[in-house]
C-alpha cells in the first residue's frame, strides 16, 4: 500500500469513528479542507462514495462500513504495536484520558497529579470533570474515577480512595432561622440545596442508614445546582441544607462556617475507584499512574 493509500485509509477510519470531519480533523492535526481532500482522494482511488456528508452528520455508505470493519481492527493492531515498540524507550511516555467527578478530581486525582506530571515530563494527561457514568471505551477515554458501587462489571477497578461519609450540613445563619432537623424526615420542612446528577437520572435523593432502616429522601428548595462546589457555596451563604461529602466540608465545620446536621443517619459509602475495561492493553506510562493513584492506608 502507497503511503498516500495509508494516510487516507486513516483519514477515513477517523472521520468515520468521530462521526465528524471537525473532530476528526482535531484528531488527527490537520484542516477540515485538508481532511476532505484526503477522503476525495481515497474515494477518487477506489472508484465509491464511502462517506455520506450532510449538515449536520457524517456517516458511512455500504462500501463505507465495509472498509470500517476490515481495516479499523488492523489498525489498531498496528498502532498497538507502535505504542509497544515506543514503550521501549528509557523514558515512558504518551497521552492519556481520564474521565472522574469533580470530588474525586479535587481531592484524589489532582493532589497525586501535581507531583506525578513533574515525575514524568513525557507523559500528557487530559482530565474531563463529568458526573455523568461515561462508556470509557466508546468515549476514548483511558480510565474513569468513580465510586465503587458506580463501576460497571467486566472492568478492573483499583482503590484509589477511602470509603466515604457524607454529611447534611447548614450554615449558623441558616439555623438561626429554622429548626435543626432532628431526623431525615424533618428535611421536608427545610429549604434544601438540590444536586443534579445524570447518573441518578435527575435530582440526587438523600440516602440515609441508621441501624438496619434504610430510607431516601427526595428533598425540595429554591435552587438545584450540577456542581459539588456549587452546592457547599450555597450552604455556607444560607441558603438551605446541603448533603455533600464529608471531606470536602471538613476545614468548614471546624471553623463554625458549617453545622453537621443528623450525623447519626448519615452513612458510609464505598470510596473511589479507578476502573478501565479489562480486556485493555495497558501501556506503561497507564500503569505508572494506576500505581501513583493507588490508595494505601
Amino acid at each position: 500500500m502507497a503511503s498516500d493509500e495509508f494516510t487516507g485509509v486513516v483519514a477515513f477510519i477517523t472521520v468515520a469513528q468521530e462521526r465528524s470531519f471537525t473532530r476528526a480533523a482535531a484528531k488527527l492535526g490537520v484542516s477540515q479542507s485538508a481532511l476532505s481532500q484526503t477522503i476525495r482522494t481515497l474515494e477518487a482511488k477506489l472508484g465509491v462514495r464511502l462517506l455520506t456528508r450532510t449538515t449536520r452528520s457524517v456517516s458511512t455508505t455500504e462500501a463505507g462500513a465495509r472498509l470500517l470493519d476490515t481495516a479499523a481492527p488492523r489498525l489498531a493492531e498496528v498502532q498497538a504495536e507502535m505504542a509497544a515498540v515506543s514503550e521501549m524507550r528509557d523514558k515512558p511516555s504518551g497521552s492519556l484520558r481520564i474521565t472522574a467527578s469533580e470530588h474525586a478530581a479535587d481531592t484524589l486525582l489532582w493532589p497525586k497529579l501535581a507531583n506525578f506530571l513533574k515525575s514524568w515530563p513525557d507523559i500528557n494527561i487530559e482530565v474531563a470533570v463529568d458526573y455523568g457514568m461515561k462508556d470509557i471505551a466508546a468515549e476514548s477515554y483511558d480510565m474513569g474515577i468513580r465510586l465503587g458501587d458506580e463501576v460497571a462489571s467486566g472492568m478492573v477497578a483499583v482503590r484509589v480512595g477511602p470509603d466515604q461519609r457524607f454529611a447534611v450540613i447548614g450554615s449558623p445563619d441558616y439555623l438561626a432561622i429554622h429548626s435543626a432537623p432532628k431526623t431525615p424526615w424533618d428535611l421536608e420542612h427545610h429549604n434544601c440545596v438540590s444536586f443534579r446528577l445524570p447518573t441518578y437520572g435527575g435530582l440526587y435523593a438523600w440516602e440515609f442508614r441508621k441501624a438496619k432502616k434504610e430510607i431516601r429522601v427526595r428533598v425540595d428548595g429554591q435552587i438545584i445546582l450540577n456542581s459539588l462546589n456549587q452546592v457547599i457555596n450555597a450552604a455556607l451563604n444560607g441558603v438551605g441544607l446541603a448533603f455533600v461529602p464529608r471531606d470536602a466540608v471538613e476545614l468548614h465545620i471546624a471553623d463554625g462556617r458549617l453545622q453537621e446536621l443528623i450525623p447519626a443517619w448519615c452513612p458510609m459509602f464505598p470510596g473511589y475507584f479507578l476502573y478501565y475495561p479489562s480486556r485493555r492493553e495497558t501501556s506503561r506510562a497507564m500503569k505508572l499512574l494506576v500505581e501513583a493513584l493507588r490508595y494505601r492506608i
